[in-house]
């Protein structure tokens, strides 16, 4: 068979409508909407879902499970991009396979692939490589995209990645990678099933237990539960999780980080009208990754003043060297509150300045102002030039406010930011460090004391620890 990749229009033709799927549009859209008029309602209300996990099995089993997982995208929420990543079923090889040419095509219609930022990746990391093939004939990636053609109402890029090592320090490298882009701008969806093959009760107990391991949000536990499984012999079982170095790359970017992973529905193939068969089945599980709660919230139309305000401020300065006064806040919420504040700027998501500080006489609609010209003149970096602006991104991070702690213990990575105060000298870290860097407490405490606050790396010991948390946007 010849690639449909390497055909004169770079379009990855549908490979398994027909088998996994209806084949034509009419009865595709029947489907869909019969699938999706039993889906499981959404559960986090209107918290930004940032991940799903959904399976991949031909719709007669796994169609309903699926659109449960994409039920929980909210019908308001706009993402730029979505990236589905897919472990192979037809190759090994090292690291994942991006498609980098224009299209994947259903009977639905065509989804865009982002050229750009497919090609960046192939060029940032030996661990992203071309090869068409894995595409081609890998049917997890495919049945994923007409649930989110028939659920998404707006326009968005595709960012498709086969991954075909088996390696867990390949998936971490890879989730490293990614993490610039798991932003809530952007959505993952992780296409897989579960038990393999087992009979009907054995895989419900399985499955429950892999998805709960999933769901602590913690990649070593996950491997500790597939080992485990693996080990017990249980009779017919192939696998706990076919798709699990898609599943774990996907922990590695979500530890520690303000986020809550929740069981939607489960199923087997042993539930499936007409053809259940109890005897050998393949478990299902819909889950979804939403943002926490945090003590406060910025409204749509908050943070894009304040984000509009900041590069206003930039763009001027850069320009015309010019400190504008702070203009007023348009409500009278919460950017008139005295909060802390950090604002970060990227070009091409490269960090170029980062300047802030905690809550003091300043209103937040003041403070991200002013710090915003702080940060694009912060001199640990080149300064911003004109000709940058419009790739300028900015991150904003609104600070609950300092709580000191009695014990490092209560430091949560990626998801609390550390002060440390001794006597004249302090330093801090955002939330966003730990997951960044992959620093456990202690060397975010020794990298804090001795970088930031200069008062060596094991300063921290004698020192006053506050915690805090951040409420960031960006754009």
């Amino acid at each position: 068979m010849n690639s449909s990749y390497r055909n004169n229009k770079k379009i990855r033709k549908s490979l398994f409508a027909g088998k996994f799927y209806p084949g034509t549009k009419a009865a595709l859209e029947n489907e869909l909407t019969r699938l999706f008029s039993k889906a499981k309602g959404k559960l986090a209300g209107n918290l930004p879902l940032r991940a799903i996990i959904s399976p991949h099995a031909g719709y007669v089993y796994s169609g309903q499970v699926a659109a449960s997982a994409y039920h929980q995208i909210p019908e308001d929420q706009q993402f730029k991009k979505v990236f589905i990543l897919a472990s192979s079923h037809q190759f090994n090889f090292s690291g994942a396979a991006v498609f980098d040419a224009e299209s994947y095509s259903t009977p639905l219609g065509e989804v865009k692939v982002d050229k750009a930022l497919t090609r960046k990746l192939i060029k940032s990391c030996n661990l992203f490589i071309k090869y068409p093939e894995a595409h081609d004939y890998e049917h997890s990636l495919e049945v994923q995209l007409p649930f989110l053609q028939y659920i998404m109402h707006h326009d968005f890029l595709l960012v498709p990645i086969i991954l075909g090592t088996s390696d867990p320090s390949e998936c971490k490298e890879i989730a490293r990678h990614l993490d610039p882009y798991f932003t809530p701008e952007n959505l993952f969806i992780i296409s897989t099933d579960f038990s393999h093959y087992p009979e009907y009760d054995d895989a419900i107990k399985i499955d429950l237990l892999t998805a709960e391991a999933i769901c602590n949000n913690n990649p070593g536990k996950l491997l500790e539960e597939v080992h485990r499984v693996k080990k017990k012999s249980i009779n017919q079982l192939v696998t706990s999780l076919c798709g699990w170095t898609s599943v774990l790359t996907l922990l590695y970017l979500t530890q520690n980080k303000n986020l809550e992973y929740k069981k939607v529905e489960y199923r087997n193939s042993g539930d499936a009208d007409y053809y259940g068969d109890k005897e050998k089945v393949v478990g299902y599980w819909a889950l979804a990754v939403f943002e926490k709660e945090v003590s406060f919230q910025l409204s749509e139309e908050e943070q894009q003043e304040l984000l509009g305000k900041a590069r206003k401020t930039i763009e001027n300065f850069v320009n015309r060297e010019e400190r504008d006064d702070t203009e007023p806040p348009l409500t009278n919420g919460i950017l008139q509150q005295k909060l802390g504040a950090f604002v970060s700027i990227y070009v091409q998501d490269e960090l170029r300045g980062c300047i802030g500080c905690f809550a003091m006489d300043k209103t937040l609609n003041d403070l991200v102002q002013q710090m915003a010209i702080s940060s694009a003149c912060d001199s640990r970096f080149s300064h911003l030039e004109s000709e940058e602006l419009n790739q300028l991104e900015i991150e904003i991070s609104v600070l609950t406010p300092l709580k000191k702690i009695k014990s490092i213990d209560e430091i949560k990575p990626g998801i609390h930011g550390i002060y440390i105060k001794k006597g004249a000298h302090s330093g801090t870290f955002l939330p966003q460090v730990a997951t960044k860097t992959g620093w456990n407490t202690e060397q975010l405490l020794g990298h804090c004391s001795r970088d930031k606050a200069g008062i060596g790396w094991d300063g921290w010991k004698d020192a006053e620890i506050s915690v805090y948390e951040a409420f960031i946007f960006r754009g």
